[in-house]
C-alpha cells in the first residue's frame, strides 16, 4: 500500500522515522509530509532518508513535482497517517481549515482513509472543544483514531495523551488494511477499461485511442473505498496492485461480454467505462493478409454484443449501473437517450469538444446524469480526481 504519514509539531514527531522504517518493512511506501513545527523536532534528512522519497513540507515549493502537490499526493496514496497528530493539526481537520502543506493535503485526502495519532498534555485533550472536534472526526466514516495513551509525558506529569508507540500504529495500519470500515465494505463493484481490439487478420486490427487510465482509476477509487473490484481491461499497458482488484484482462468485445455478463449478477454495482467496439469484421483471416491489387480492401462489418445494454436488461433491483457515453455532437440528448434506453442509473457524459478531456490525457472533465434527474458538472480535473468523484456521487452518497 502507499501511505502517507503526515507529521505535526509535538516531541513526539522523534518517534517518525521508527514508525517508517516499521511501515517500510512491512511491504508499504511511504511519503511523509512534515509541518514547520514538526521539523523542529525531527530533521527532513532522516525522513528522507528512511522514506526514500523527497519530504512534502511546502506548499508552493519549486521542488515539488506538480504546482497541485497536495491533490497528486492524495492521488497517489492510499491512507493518510498523521503521527502526531497535535491539536492544532485536529482542530484544523475538523474545522475545514487548510494554510499549510500539511493540512492542506488533509482536507483534499476526505474520502480516503485517514488516521490520526493524537498526542498532547492531558489537559489539552481533555478540554472542551478538542473532545468537541474528536466527537466529530470519529463520526467520519473513513477516519480512525489510535490511541492517545496514558503515561509520562513532556511536560513531567503523567496522564493521557501520549501518542500511542510506532509498534501499536503499524499494527494499525496493517489492519485499517485488512478490515477497513469503509462504506463500501462488502460490496462487489464490475468495472470495464480500455478498449477493445477486433481482429482483421494475424496483424491487424481495428480500435481505438482509449488508454484505459479512467476505469483502472476507478478501480483504485472503489477499492480505496472498501470495495472488492473485478477489473475487466482490454488491452492496455496499465496494470494495477491491490489485493481487493482482480484483474482480467480480455481483447475484443466478445470477450468483455462473456466476462462482464458472468461476473455481474455477483456484484452490487457495475461501472462500464470501456471503449468497446461497436462492429467488428465477420471474417478474420488466420494469417497477414496481402496486398493484391489496388482496388483497396473492403471489410464487412458485424455488430458486437452490446454489453451495457445487456447487463442493463438483466440488472435486479439493488443493482446500480453506471455507463459512459463519449460524444462529438448533441452530447446531453444523446447521453439522456442513453440511460434510458439501457436501463442505467447513471450515466457519465464526456465530449471530445472539451479541451483536456476525453482519451490519451490524464485529466477530464464530465458530467454525471441519474435516472431520477439529477445533474452534477465537474471542472476539468485528474482522472482519478474525477473516479473518486464518480464513486462517491453514484454509489456512496446513494446508501
Amino acid at each position: 500500500m502507499r501511505i502517507v504519514l503526515g507529521i505535526t509539531g509535538g516531541i513526539a514527531a522523534y518517534k517518525a522515522p521508527q514508525l517508517v522504517r516499521l511501515l517500510v518493512k512491512a511491504g508499504h511506501e511511504v511519503q511523509c509530509a512534515a509541518t514547520d513545527h514538526a521539523l523542529q523536532f525531527v530533521t527532513r534528512v532522516s525522513l528522507e532518508t528512511v522514506s526514500g522519497r523527497p519530504l512534502y513540507n511546502d506548499l508552493f515549493s519549486p521542488a515539488n513535482n506538480r504546482s497541485t502537490e497536495h491533490i497528486s499526493l492524495k492521488d497517489w496514496g492510499d491512507a493518510l497517517v498523521v503521527a502526531p497528530a497535535t491539536a492544532n493539526f485536529i482542530g484544523k481537520l475538523a474545522n475545514g481549515i487548510a494554510d499549510d502543506a500539511l493540512s492542506t493535503l488533509a482536507l483534499a485526502f476526505c474520502g480516503k482513509p485517514i488516521m490520526i495519532c493524537p498526542a498532547m498534555n492531558t489537559q489539552m485533550w481533555f478540554a472542551p472543544p478538542m473532545q468537541r472536534n474528536m466527537g466529530y472526526l470519529r463520526s467520519l466514516p473513513l477516519l480512525s483514531v489510535v490511541g492517545p495513551e496514558g503515561g509520562e509525558l513532556a511536560c513531567g506529569t503523567t496522564g493521557d495523551g501520549r501518542m500511542s508507540e510506532p509498534e501499536t500504529i503499524a499494527k494499525a495500519v496493517e489492519a485499517l488494511f485488512a478490515n477497513p470500515a469503509m462504506p463500501l465494505t462488502g460490496q462487489r463493484v464490475l468495472v470495464t477499461a480500455g478498449p477493445t481490439y477486433e481482429r482483421i487478420d494475424s496483424v491487424r486490427f481495428v480500435g481505438n485511442y482509449s488508454s484505459g487510465n479512467m476505469g483502472f482509476a476507478l478501480a483504485r477509487s472503489l477499492a480505496a473505498h472498501g470495495a472488492e473490484v473485478d477489473l475487466v481491461s482490454g488491452p492496455t499497458h496499465l496494470d494495477i496492485d491491490h489485493p481487493a482488484v482482480h484483474l482480467t484482462r480480455v481483447e475484443s468485445a466478445r470477450e468483455m461480454y462473456d466476462v462482464a455478463t458472468a461476473l455481474y449478477p455477483a456484484c452490487q454495482a457495475a461501472i462500464l467505462s470501456a471503449a468497446v467496439a461497436d462492429y467488428r469484421p465477420e471474417h478474420t483471416a488466420d494469417h497477414k493478409l496481402k496486398k493484391q491489387s489496388t482496388d483497396g480492401l473492403t471489410l464487412h462489418m458485424v455488430q458486437n454484443p452490446d454489453i451495457l445494454a445487456s447487463l442493463g436488461a438483466s440488472k435486479r433491483k439493488g443493482q446500480t449501473l453506471i455507463g459512459f457515453a463519449l460524444e462529438t455532437d448533441n452530447e446531453e440528448a444523446n447521453a439522456s437517450a442513453k440511460l434510458q434506453r439501457k436501463n442505467l442509473d447513471y450515466i457519465v457524459l464526456n465530449s471530445l469538444r472539451d479541451k483536456g478531456a476525453g482519451f490519451g490525457v490524464d485529466t477530464n472533465k464530465v458530467t454525471i446524469m441519474g435516472r431520477d434527474g439529477s445533474r452534477l458538472d465537474s471542472p476539468l480535473m485528474s482522472k482519478q480526481q474525477v473516479a473518486d468523484l464518480i464513486v462517491e456521487h453514484c454509489l456512496i452518497h446513494q446508501q
